[in-house]
């Protein structure tokens, strides 16, 4: 139960972020976004989200954390059309119901968190991911779209939550995690995808944006927890697994197709 408020709080805390972030990459450009006073409260959030995150790791699996955690985009519709009075079409509250269905289908079906070990091969696949992501990161950061932004950053976040994972058997002990390498790809994963998530809305709408973050998030290091870490669901929940995975996928692309969460009009800068 820890594990699962953990990841509830997660979900709702990313939602606000998203808020945030989007609200100050409309007003600011460049590395103007990182300092405007909106975009820090969504970055504090993001930190409280992430730390959330971690706790829920220790009990969860992790293709659990993360589809719980990409409801974040539910909760970002909902406070937009009760905070900012959007307007949620049927579509958009049709896949808002289909993510949180999901959410429950992942959430009951999920088994104990594996105390499997990752593999010794497993560092140097996540030091490789780090090295692909921050070069993808210079070569995108001055001309890519919005979606290639988002989809980089999401790879980011993934490396994170995969080091993480893999960090979760760990002792908490500082010493310890002040000397592991894993830690500090947690800390630079985390780093280049919060700093790609925020060009990513600079240069496009945050619907599109967060539902391509979130997709990859959920299937990238869902699917390596199972298969490379041991993650497992509960005896005889494979297929509601399976329908609530898919579930919140799908209503995450539709809720950005239909443009919920956008606002009505154009923003103008400050």
């Amino acid at each position: 139960m820890t594990g699962f408020a953990a990841a509830i709080a997660g979900t709702l805390l990313y939602g606000v972020a998203s808020v945030a972030q989007s609200y100050a990459a409309q007003r600011a450009t460049g590395a103007a976004v990182l300092r405007h006073p909106v975009y820090l409260v969504g970055l504090g959030c993001d930190l409280l989200a992430w730390i959330a995150s971690l706790v829920a790791l220790r009990s969860l699996p992790l293709f659990a954390v993360q589809s719980l955690l990409a409801g974040s985009l539910a909760v970002t519709v909902v406070l937009a059309a009760l905070v900012l009075h959007v307007p949620v079409g049927p579509a958009g509250r049709v896949a808002t119901a289909g993510v949180v269905l999901g959410l429950v289908l992942v959430s009951w079906s999920a088994g104990p968190e594996s105390t499997q070990a990752a593999p010794g091969w497993f560092v140097a696949l996540l030091g490789g991911l780090l090295a692909a992501v921050a070069l993808a990161a210079l070569a995108l950061y001055g001309r890519g779209g919005s979606i290639a932004l988002a989809a980089v950053a999401a790879l980011g976040f993934s490396g994170a939550a995969m080091a993480a994972r893999a960090l979760a058997t760990a002792p908490l002990d500082v010493g310890h995690l002040l000397t592991d390498p894993v830690a500090w790809m947690v800390l630079a994963f985390g780093v280049v995808g919060a700093v790609l998530y925020a060009r990513s809305l600079e240069r496009g709408e945050v619907g599109p944006a967060t539902a391509t973050l979130w997709v990859i998030e959920v299937l990238v290091p869902g699917g390596l927890g199972v298969l490379v870490l041991g993650d497992t669901v509960r005896p005889g929940t494979t297929v509601p697994a399976l329908v609530g995975i898919a579930l919140a996928v799908i209503g995450t692309v539709v809720l950005a197709r239909s443009g919920a969460g956008e606002p009505s009009h154009p923003q103008v800068a400050d």
